[in-house]
């Protein structure tokens, strides 16, 4: 069957079963994206095997937490918004607003978030009212798979229309472009080529960067608390989040006190031109990232560039020779791996991070540490990326938590630094249209010529 004939089944299914879902009531639907939700969490540790044995990346226990994090921090978010019929009005202005699905949502899936990626696109869809249809990684096609079978179960029970939420059967290359291009709007989570791919569909798309988060550890902060926290992001998933922490820019006074605290929390510092040259090697083999550390734990890498020392670290940390382009080190590395900067004053630190970012990563995320204001500022006023995370874990902050105003998501937006259409966290206001009544203002001042121009 040609592909585009095989698609047009799934898009007819998906058609219908818009139909039936737009008389479904804001209630109606909050509870079917609860369900979403709902399923993943109490799955959350069986998924969390699965992927892990299919993939061969990251952990269970993270896994596991994140698969039980994600649906709760995103059904938090998404439970008292109005996406159906009227969400707005405005009594100065008179502008009423009422929200509309897009239509057919085709979303790329990844392999390195097979589970909670699906689950929150489907939330945001299922909140927009529109249908979705996943065309995973191959790599992770029985995990994202059996992640919406569970979903649809759930759906069936509260008598969902069947076909709302669909996943490919068949994968190649020919079927996901026949897909993307017979949707109405494109979500690609995944490699840039993929996401370039998106954006070529000819259909609106909404896509991600690559991820280089630098974090930078300002004067005066209280050591104890900032270092855990960024082994935390460091570690999660054995590495694979693209919000997670890739390089610390130390002040040179402070440099033994940090990697001292680094080493008591069970990091390794690589020394020496040879421990870093191999560390380096093993990384970044022909100048591109090993796929074979891609999740890996610290320990793979330690055994693959020999470093015998670092077997048992939960963090390897790696003096870079300089920003940027003088070091294949300021790229982003998909493992427990942070490269090390120093600084002597603070806009050398932020000079640094723009140096890594220019190379790669610009426009998804920087990680601060600090407890000054004007200094936060600063780096936010200079540095081009989207979101600023501060005093917590970048990879499971960035993405929206409890503990920070940024929207709940696994789709991050990096802007046009990261060639992306948005330049904030995804939610499901991007899969809504909004028309909107425009009421005369009859009794509106209108000011004259002296008022707008004296």
């Amino acid at each position: 069957m040609e592909s585009t004939e095989y698609i047009g089944l799934y898009i007819n299914r998906a058609q219908a079963a818009l139909r039936a879902f737009s008389t479904w009531s804001q209630k109606e639907i909050d509870e079917a994206v609860r369900a979403v939700g709902k399923v993943v969490y109490d799955n959350a540790a069986k998924l969390a095997e699965m992927a892990v044995a299919e993939t061969g990346m990251g952990n269970v226990n993270d896994k596991t937490l994140k698969n039980r994090g994600k649906p709760s921090i995103i059904w938090n978010s998404l439970k008292d918004k109005k996406s159906r019929g009227i969400i707005g009005r405005d009594d100065f202005t008179g502008i009423v607003e009422i929200a509309k699905p897009v239509g057919i949502v085709a979303a790329v899936t990844p392999c390195t978030n097979p589970v909670v990626t699906p689950m929150c696109n489907a939330m945001f869809a299922l909140k927009g009212g529109n249908a979705i249809i996943f065309t995973p990684h191959h790599r992770a096609l029985n995990t994202s798979t059996r992640t919406v079978e569970l979903i649809n179960e759930k759906l069936a029970a509260l008598g969902v229309p069947e076909n709302l939420v669909q996943i490919l059967g068949e994968q190649s290359r020919e079927n996901t472009k026949a897909l993307l291009a017979a949707s109405d709007v494109v979500i690609a989570t995944g490699g840039m080529g993929m996401v370039k791919a998106a954006y070529s569909s000819g259909k609106p798309a909404f896509g991600v960067g690559a991820g280089n988060v630098q974090c930078i550890i300002d004067r005066g902060i209280n050591t104890a608390e900032a270092v855990p926290k960024i082994i935390a992001g460091r570690s999660f998933d054995n590495g694979i989040i693209c919000s997670s922490e890739q390089s610390v820019i130390v002040h040179k006074d402070d440099y033994d006190e940090v990697m001292a605290e680094f080493a008591k929390n069970g990091c390794y510092t690589a020394s020496g031109e040879a421990e870093i040259n191999a560390l380096r090697e093993a990384l970044f083999p022909g100048g591109k990232m090993n796929a074979d550390l891609v999740g890996q734990p610290a320990s793979v890498l330690a055994e693959k560039a020999g470093v015998k020392a670092a077997a048992g670290a939960k963090v390897i940390l790696v003096p870079a020779d300089g920003s940027g382009r003088k070091d294949l080190l300021s790229k982003e590395k998909m493992c427990p791996v942070l490269s090390v900067y120093k600084y002597d004053s603070f806009d050398e630190a932020i000079r640094i991070a723009a140096d890594n970012l220019d190379y790669e990563g610009a426009g998804h995320s920087v990680s601060m540490h600090s407890d000054n204001p004007e200094n936060i500022e600063k780096a936010a006023l200079r540095l081009n990326v989207s979101r600023f995370v501060i005093n917590q874990s970048s990879s499971t902050s960035a993405g929206g938590s409890f503990y920070n105003g940024f929207t709940p998501t696994t789709t991050l937006g990096c802007g046009s630094w990261g060639n992306n259409s948005i330049s904030e966290n995804l939610s499901y206001r991007h899969l809504i249209n909004i028309s909107r009544i425009g009421y005369n203002m009859k009794d509106n001042h209108v000011p004259d010529a002296e008022e707008l121009w004296g």
